[in-house]
């Protein structure tokens, strides 16, 4: 599929989830960066301006968890749309630290692609 001038960030621990997403970014025309933790986040964040998603885990090895991280990004990249998601928590759009939205695991992965659709034409 043809570039889509979206660019993604999919910060997640678990290699074989993180490969699956970003495969299926890739597949629907996105631009996708991979990180494993939030401090290879931060590290893409800064040499990346381009970046208009990040999709986070919230359980991640490391010095924070997504939603740490969620509120970090918020904080140095606003224009950054965030989704997060955990198939451990369970929370909602509106008690997530950020404007954002949450997804459970196991995501429906067309839902996804269309928020990040969404999020990008409001942003």
């Amino acid at each position: 599929m043809a570039h889509n001038g979206i660019t993604v960030l999919v910060v997640e621990d678990e290699i074989l989830i993180r490969m699956d997403i970003t495969t299926f970014l890739e597949d629907e025309g996105f631009t996708v960066h991979e990180a494993a933790d939030a401090d290879e986040a931060i590290a893409i964040l800064n040499r990346n301006p381009d970046i208009k998603v990040m999709f986070t885990d919230v359980d991640m090895p490391g010095t924070m968890d997504g939603l740490k991280l969620a509120a970090a990004v918020r904080d140095r990249w606003p224009p950054v749309q965030i989704i997060v998601t955990s198939g451990h928590q369970q929370l909602s759009d509106d008690l997530l630290p950020v404007q954002g939205r949450f997804f459970s695991k196991p995501y429906d992965r067309s839902r996804v692609i269309n928020a990040i659709r969404e999020m990008v034409a409001a942003g």
